[in-house]
């Protein structure tokens, strides 16, 4: 997966921030989110839903049985962590949304789902709810 994600990453960069192909005319980003246990830095390429003044992001992992890597260490981050949007590079305000836990997280994914047309493909694959990162560049 690491070599896929390069590929995008590398294209989204020598594009700033426009991909072709399956995202073509999608939001995309890349989110860069310190490792919980590690420190390591990991940047993800990510569909951002745009949302009034704020991106939703999805942890659906393509629908995987459990949740991306991404989720947990944006969780256990304190302070803004660093996106990639276009051309620039900035800080921003996050918050992640779980299903049960927050009243607006119907409304958040029915925003993402809406937005980025294999959502409702992942769903088939998993019984688990996908959490949604709501990202407020500052």
């Amino acid at each position: 997966m690491a070599s896929f994600n390069d590929t995008i990453i590398a294209d989204f960069r020598a594009r700033d921030g426009v991909l072709g192909g399956h995202w073509e005319g999608k939001t995309t980003l890349l989110l860069h989110t310190p490792g919980r246990k590690t420190g390591k830095v990991t940047v993800n390429p990510l569909v951002a839903a745009p949302d009034g003044d704020t991106y939703l992001l999805c942890g659906s992992a393509g629908g995987a049985p459990s949740e991306p890597q991404w989720v947990a260490n944006l969780e256990a981050l304190e302070g803004p962590v660093t996106i990639e949007l276009g051309a620039e590079t900035v800080q921003a305000d996050h918050r992640v949304v779980r299903p049960g836990q927050d009243a607006d997280w119907e409304r958040l994914y029915g925003v993402w789902r809406a937005y980025w047309p294999d959502a409702a493909d992942y769903e088939t694959k998993t019984d688990r709810k996908f959490p949604i990162a709501v990202i407020t560049v500052r």
